[in-house]
């Protein structure tokens, strides 16, 4: 099904995301050539939802100006449990997907190979190619939103397990019995540091009349606390906002440094919406929890930088990554 790889073949890249489904069509040399975004929609169910995400990548194709003859490939990074093997969506529960063949689903929709990843894995590879974590030889990203998810490059490729995706680092125990996690176990990574547990004790210091900032312009429901609005909180004098979002650093930062020990990655690479909202604060507390966690013989191996590509990583990722596999 691969076609010849030449200077006028593009590369299109879907990011499948809880609230937004983003394609994106790239050239050769990575330059963005058209894209294409609308919302998921997961309460219009599953065959709907296929569906949109179909004309999203057909809009995408349109917009860059392209026939379907340059296309060579197209990448999908998916959130949920994914079977690599066989390119199945096993479950994305967010978004109510179950046993979605979608690799062979996008192959015979464009007629070109497809390559299904996870959707932080699929934006670790964006940034190690054309991101923060670009010319080094192993990348650990790590992805802070309302999940924390992991991903390694480990020389050039996505490190993963026989079928599945690995790295989840947002579910590393980090507080014995500790407060309920989404995933049914307690005290894991992301229910200390995750946008959901920021946004709940964010709501709770407003019930307190604590962060006034946030109370007048927001008010106290989670589902409004997003990460634009606790940077706000924080530049606008907020100091409880900002000791809520320290503390979920430096339990970010601690676990981190033990990912040091484990895999000595050159970059570490933070993104999502948090970390890029306050970056400078996000690295500064980060950096400084990680380096008591950091043996000695490790210590100044590892960069940490903020990722580069925002909304864009995990489509270019997806792009980069099918790119990959049929260029082997």
């Amino acid at each position: 099904m691969s076609k010849q790889i030449s200077e006028q073949t593009y590369w299109l890249g879907i990011d499948l995301g809880g609230t937004k489904i983003l394609a994106e069509v790239y050239d050769q040399d990575f330059k963005l050539a058209g894209s294409k975004k609308r919302k998921t929609k997961a309460e219009l169910g599953q065959e709907a939802g296929i569906e949109r995400l179909i004309k999203t990548a057909h809009d995408a194709i349109k917009d860059a100006g392209i026939s379907n003859e340059q296309l060579c490939g197209v990448g999908i990074g998916c959130p949920g449990v994914l079977n690599l093997q066989t390119g199945v969506l096993i479950k994305a529960g967010n978004i109510g997907w179950y046993d979605v063949p979608i690799k062979e689903l996008l192959e015979k929709e464009f007629g070109v190979p497809a390559a299904v990843a996870n959707d932080v894995d699929a934006g670790t590879f964006g940034e190690y190619v054309c991101g923060a974590g670009k010319g080094a030889s192993t990348v650990f990203g790590i992805f802070p939103g309302t999940g924390i998810g992991g991903a390694l490059v480990y020389e050039g490729d996505i490190f993963r397990g026989n079928k599945w995706t690995c790295m989840e680092i947002g579910h590393f125990q980090v507080v014995p019995n500790g407060a309920q996690c989404g995933c049914g176990r307690k005290g894991c990574l992301e229910s200390v540091a995750g946008r959901l547990a920021i946004s709940t004790a964010a709501s709770a210091a407003v019930i307190r009349g604590q962060a006034p900032w946030l109370s007048e312009n927001v008010g106290s429901d989670p589902a409004l606390i997003k990460s634009g609005a606790l940077a706000s909180a924080v530049e606008n004098g907020d100091k409880i906002i900002e000791q809520i979002i320290i503390d979920a650093c430096t339990a970010l930062g601690e676990a981190l440094g033990g990912i040091v020990n484990l895999l000595a990655p050159e970059i570490m690479v933070i993104g999502g919406g948090l970390a890029e909202a306050m970056p400078e604060l996000y690295k500064k507390h980060v950096w400084k929890a990680m380096q008591p966690k950091i043996m000695d013989a490790l210590q100044g191996s590892c960069k940490l930088k903020i990722a580069r590509l925002g909304d864009h990583a995990t489509a270019l990722g997806a792009a980069a990554w099918v790119r990959k596999q049929e260029s082997k």
